[in-house]
């Protein structure tokens, strides 16, 4: 099952959901009939969305088509226009023991004609896969009634970490499945035995609730705040007792914060603080202290406010440098660890999934983001504002969040503070979708020449091409006007640069801009100097498919004039074996990286372009030696020694679509020696992403690595480096033209 291999090894590091939570070790009923929905009426610890991976495909609960219960899982085609695939995903931890495991479940398929059908599971360890098995053999073709299927696999219950399993499509038709079950050595898993787990695992008193239903602020209480949440964070990270799981970190905030609040003033607070790190036994005299060498690293910790002049009692800082100096460096704690890719990953944080959590849970949700990026973001240093100002200006926005909508709103404010385009909330829970509305303008529009301008139709509605034309500027929505707009959803809008916040404005799924509760919008457009009047129905939001503007049917072609093009959105992993026979005596080549590669190409295509190895890329890693210690990291090198790579020029093609493995295929084939990138600033955030979950349901993700050229340039936030400066025009929009492909077209036949 190739493309289901590929999606394995992307989610190991960047997984949607994590269900650990502090009832994990007691007896679960999990969901694998798909019996429990949320609020949005989706199945409830199921992934059922990647964004591009799964693109074209729809995955939801069927209610007429059932094996077990009132609920299956259906995944269907409803975009002919891609090659990527659609999958459902659940992920427990792997808490139990066991020598065997199992999954059983039943499929129903209808004019399944080629492609992946079935189920798979795989067990992950620490950094790595254990086990992978699915039902690639099976062979499944056409239209078949409810029929049981099973795989098993060998179960290292010492190692493994988490069983993560699901449903794949990637062809033609549609699947139902339902009634799924996990057996460890013939045991339902939700009967097998337990591992013996941390006391952090044991100590479940606050796993729905902290108690802490409001907090009075003033000024003095937010510096307390302040100080206090950057104490909690440290201790998280460099305290023993917490780093190897012997509290549940959360549940001690929860016990001593009302204390804290409720003393005549910071000086009594500090020493209740002082009392609780006292609590948590001796810190022993290190053997074995961290030592980095300087040319190492990138960037040493940064403590916040702690070690600062007349900020702490001295006694309390003397607890807290004692602490620090006396760090041993590990390669695993009980919250964070390394990923497959040397990214961090971040363990055994409890969701808190109602969507509104009480007021300690929402103060924890800041502590526990603010810290992961204080000590395990790469980037810090490119986020601009002081991280440190950001601690004390979220404080009341989180402690006095009314409802879910505000309360999931700091979220994604405090999220877009980090300008990284990886960043975002990737869960879709059902407040945001209330946030931004559930009803989205008919029309798919893009910022040219810092204009709002019309580019396409949705399917949906044909009708509009007589009112709303391509190429017409939109100047104000519903009485406002766009500029006004766009400065004040920009807040809202995580991404790595400017250029990239106003590609996600427009959309349906990252946007607020053409989104509302209103079914229809007033819309002022200007068409050749003349302003209209146009109201326009809208549609919902969750009856559009943000993929259908793509055009292209096949991974490559060759175009007028002899000119080789490619488009990574739509290739597969053996075209490479065509395209290299295909364009042997092209006069040139075109590679579009404007959409997300659905085929890794860096070194496969850099071994063809090129006629020997060079650097393309080098990194940089979160440290566990030293918590917020950032290092160099390995540079790599793609290409080979020769003689018969690919003689022609070579273009690339590039603008704000292009992110992540994008910019990192970019980088990675413009070291070729005839190569030439052209077009805009790309989308800043390349690096293996780790996943970030808060409560109230919200995941998130960081750009886990530091992404540099050789050269030591940056790319996060800035993108990759640009030959030729190219941009579409609204002339061009309105004449139709896709004016980077001419000009990479230009490029070739002048040369």
């Amino acid at each position: 099952m190739k493309i289901l291999k590929r999606t394995i090894g992307l989610t190991f590091f960047c997984l949607f959901i994590n269900i650990i939570s502090g009832k994990s070790q007691q007896k679960n009923t999990y969901n694998f009939s798909f019996e429990k929905t949320n609020a949005a009426h989706k199945p409830e610890g199921w992934t059922l969305s990647f964004g591009s991976q799964n693109a074209g495909y729809t995955t939801q609960l069927d209610s007429s088509v059932v094996n077990d219960g009132k609920y299956s899982l259906s995944i269907f085609k409803t975009n002919n226009d891609t090659t990527t695939y659609g999958v459902a995903e659940y992920t427990i931890p792997a808490y139990y023991k066991g020598t065997k495991i199992k999954l059983t479940g039943f499929l129903k398929t209808e004019n399944i004609a080629k492609g992946d059908v079935g189920f798979w599971i795989r067990i992950d360890g620490n950094r790595k896969r254990l086990q992978f098995g699915d039902m690639h053999l099976s062979g499944i073709q056409g239209t078949n009634d409810w029929k049981e299927y099973s795989i098993e696999l060998p179960y290292d219950s010492v190692n493994a970490k988490q069983i993560v399993f699901g449903a794949v499509l990637s062809g033609e038709g549609k699947i139902w499945v339902d009634n799924i079950h996990i057996y460890l050595d013939n045991q339902p898993i939700e009967s097998a035995s337990l591992k013996d787990l941390f006391p952090a695992k044991k100590d479940t008193s606050f796993s729905v609730i902290s108690g802490i239903s409001s907090i009075d602020l003033n000024t003095d209480k937010i510096k307390l705040l302040t100080n206090l949440g950057m104490i909690w964070g440290f201790l998280k990270y460099y305290h023993p007792a917490i780093t190897q799981g012997k509290y549940n970190w959360d549940a001690e905030l929860f016990r001593h914060l009302p204390q804290i609040l409720k003393t005549e003033n910071n000086k009594i607070a500090y020493k209740t603080i002082e009392q609780w790190i006292d609590s948590l036994g001796v810190v022993p005299v290190c053997n074995n202290c961290a030592v980095i060498p300087a040319d190492k690293i990138k960037l040493k910790p940064d403590y916040g406010y702690l070690f600062i002049p007349n900020n702490l009692p001295a006694s309390l800082l003397k607890k807290l440098e004692f602490i620090k100096n006396n760090y041993t460096p590990v390669t695993e704690q009980y919250y964070v660890g390394y990923a497959q890719a040397r990214n961090p990953s971040f363990t055994n944080e409890i969701p808190y999934s109602n969507s509104y959590p009480d007021a300690g849970i929402r103060l924890l949700a800041l502590y526990r983001y603010w810290n992961i990026i204080q000590y395990f973001y790469p980037s810090r240093y490119l986020i601009g504002e002081d991280w440190n100002k950001v601690l004390t200006k979220f404080i009341p926005k989180f402690i006095n969040a009314k409802n879910s909508k505000e309360y999931t709103a700091a979220c994604l404010e405090v999220i877009a503070n980090i300008h990284d385009t990886h960043a975002g909330i990737w869960s879709y829970p059902p407040a945001l979708d209330s946030l931004k509305g559930a009803y989205m303008a008919p029309f798919q529009a893009k910022f040219i020449e810092d204009k709002l301008v019309v580019t396409g139709y949705y399917k949906y509605t044909p009708e509009l091409k007589d009112s709303i034309h391509i190429g017409d500027i939109i100047e104000k929505i519903d009485g406002v006007s766009v500029d006004s707009l766009v400065k004040k959803y920009l807040p809202l809008t995580p991404a790595s640069n400017y250029e990239t916040q106003l590609r996600d404005l427009p959309t349906v799924s990252q946007g607020f801009l053409l989104r509302s509760n209103n079914r229809k919008a007033q819309l002022i457009i200007k068409r050749e100097n003349q302003e209209f009047l146009v109201t326009v129905s809208k549609i919902h939001s969750n009856n559009i498919n943000p993929s259908s503007g793509f055009e292209e049917l096949s991974g490559y072609k060759i175009l007028a004039g002899g000119i080789g093009y490619i488009f990574p959105g739509m290739l597969k992993d053996d075209d490479i074996t065509s395209i290299k026979k295909a364009f042997a005596n092209t006069k040139g080549l075109i590679i579009d990286l404007r959409s997300y590669p659905s085929s890794f190409m860096p070194f496969t295509y850099g071994a063809w372009l090129k006629n020997k190895p060079s650097p393309f890329i080098r990194f940089t890693q979160v440290s566990l030696d030293l918590p917020g210690c950032i290092n160099y990291g390995a540079t790599l090198s793609n290409g080979e020694n020769n003689a018969n790579a690919y003689k022609g020029k070579v273009v690339i093609i590039v603008n704000a679509s292009t992110q992540s493995s994008g910019e990192y295929t970019a980088m990675a084939l413009s070291t070729a020696p005839n190569a030439t990138v052209i077009g805009s600033t790309t989308a800043g955030a390349d690096g293996n992403v780790s996943t970030v979950i808060l409560p109230g349901g919200i995941s998130s993700w960081i750009s886990g690595l530091g992404v540099y050229y050789p050269d030591g340039t940056e790319t996060q936030r800035k993108g990759v480096k640009i030959d030729i400066l190219v941009k579409p025009t609204i002339k061009g929009i309105r004449e139709r033209k896709d004016e980077l492909l001419d000009k990479a077209m230009q490029i070739i036949e002048n040369s």
